[in-house]
């Protein structure tokens, strides 16, 4: 028994067709019915395959958050060891060139200033412990926050206590992370307010 096609736009839908055979139910749909049989088995399957992929995009990018995740921890950790070492070499390769930092005083610190504080000692640490540290993502940027206890030396003499610090990290066109700013800011202990205090 042979079979009659219904000629259709293969443009829109290609490789869909709609088919009838005589004598049967689908022998008596008519040319514009069968166009919309067609767009609705199009919409059916494009549903179908966004189904199927949207696990598999989902699983995709969960991958690329924990490796995101693990190279910032990395990187927490490599300049935590530099600021230690004073290992200038390795805190110019995390730095980038327009890097920005704020200090508890609220001063700035360039680049070249934070690299010349390191290797001249003006700035010596001798306790840095990390805790508390949380990475938020923002597409290409990363914002780290973190508790710090230390203990250092400083042109204004020695420094010790608690600080939070945010680091914000942005990947360069190499794919690259690197530090673009910083900032901290001492923890101080709970205690009455006084009067003129403003909080």
């Amino acid at each position: 028994m042979g079979l009659t096609r219904f000629p259709i736009d293969q443009s829109t839908f290609p490789g869909l067709t709609c088919t009838r055979m005589p004598g049967s139910a689908l022998d008596r749909l008519s040319p514009v019915y069968c166009r919309r049989l067609n767009a609705a088995w199009a919409i059916a399957l494009a549903f179908a395959l966004g189904m199927w992929a949207s696990p598999l995009c989902a699983g995709k990018q969960l991958a690329q958050k924990h490796e995101n995740r693990h190279d910032i921890d990395q990187l927490e950790d490599e300049w935590r060891s530099a600021m230690l070492a004073a290992n200038t070499k390795v805190m110019d390769s995390l730095l980038a060139p327009d890097y920005m930092a704020i200090t508890p005083s609220g001063t700035l610190q360039s680049r070249d200033d934070t690299l010349q504080s390191l290797s001249s000692g003006r700035i010596h640490f001798t306790l840095l412990d990390v805790s508390d540290r949380k990475v938020r993502f923002y597409g290409t940027t990363a914002v780290v926050t973190s508790l710090a206890n230390i203990q250092a030396t400083t042109p204004d003499g020695k420094v010790s206590g608690s600080y939070r610090y945010t680091r914000v990290y942005v990947r360069d066109a190499q794919g690259d992370w690197k530090i673009v700013s910083f900032e901290a800011s001492r923890v101080r202990e709970p205690g009455p307010h006084k009067r003129n205090e403003l909080h």
